[in-house]
């Protein structure tokens, strides 16, 4: 088991795009999750670096990786963490073991979801240009019927079902309260966080963590979870008009909390950078803190 001791959509890929093929990572702590090929599967997993970062496409079988905190410091609360990449790529070490190391380090069980991509070319130069494609077509949030863009993530939500029913089937070896199992998701990780929150039917995070995702508007049930969410202003793959699924929260009488940072772009994650945006995990901790979530299992409330 991994202890604690660093896109979906890429800020951008340039005419020589960066990226450079590696070997796939050992992952000895990796726990399948048995949901089968995703549909048209046609070429191998394969990983790439870029930014600084791994990231891996192709991927055909789902796992689950625990990063779990020193028992000392753990606070029994658990979260699923969803890397981005437009579903076509997986941000696995920015926005996933990154994250997942720092929510251990907090005493907060976290595990990375590897969930099972749509198929992309094998050759990365072929890679390269399905990306540009997809980044010159619609935005997530110009999706207009809510109902068709989570229909079209059944594999992913099926991943993301199989990932909370083994945590909470572990809770207890993992020390984890399984009422206390939350998910947070990066641009298209984001996505599937609220549509597994939404439609994951005995899935339902306790709380959610939406980072530079779809602000889609959606029907939201009234016993949708904590939402928080951080985004920043100048991320030209979100939607400028407003912030619908904010509102539709709180239509719902749901919490939600909004930080929207002026400077960060898209993909900010865990890199270091010289913005404000930078503050989210603090502050997303700050979050989970003021919902008591960091409580130590046998503290109790003034």
């Amino acid at each position: 088991m991994t202890t604690a001791s660093s896109t979906s959509y890429a800020p951008a890929v340039p005419e020589k795009h960066g990226m450079t093929p590696i070997a796939i990572p050992a992952q000895p702590d990796a726990i399948e999750l048995g949901t089968g090929q995703p549909p048209n599967a046609s070429a191998p997993e394969a990983w790439h670096s870029e930014y600084g970062s791994m990231f891996a496409r192709n991927v055909g079988i789902a796992t689950l990786t625990p990063f779990l905190p020193d028992p000392a410091k753990a606070t029994g609360t658990a979260v699923i963490v969803a890397p981005g990449g437009g579903f076509m790529s997986l941000s696995m070490e920015n926005e996933g073991w990154d994250v997942a190391r720092a929510l251990a380090n907090r005493g907060v069980a976290a595990f990375v979801l590897k969930y099972r991509l749509k198929p992309t070319p094998e050759d990365l130069d072929d890679f390269a240009v399905a990306i540009r494609a997809m980044l010159a077509g619609p935005r997530p949030s110009d999706w207009h019927d809510p109902a068709t863009a989570l229909r079209a993530l059944d594999p992913q939500i099926a991943d993301a079902r199989a990932a909370f029913a083994l945590v909470r089937s572990r809770a207890s070896e993992w020390t984890i309260d399984p009422e206390r199992v939350g998910m947070v998701g990066f641009s298209a990780g984001a996505m599937l966080t609220v549509a597994t929150a939404l439609v994951g039917e005995d899935a339902k995070p306790a709380f959610i963590g939406d980072i530079y995702g779809p602000l889609t508007a959606f029907e939201v049930p009234d016993d949708a979870p904590p939402l928080f969410i951080a985004l920043a202003a100048d991320d030209g793959l979100i939607d400028p008009s407003g912030f619908p699924l904010v509102e539709n929260w709180r239509a719902a009488g749901r919490p939600v909390e909004l930080h929207f940072y002026e400077q960060g772009g898209h993909g900010f994650g865990m890199y270091p950078k010289e913005t404000t945006s930078t503050d989210w995990f603090d502050s997303f901790v700050s979050w989970m803190r003021m919902h008591g979530l960091l409580e130590h299992p046998e503290a109790t409330s003034p």
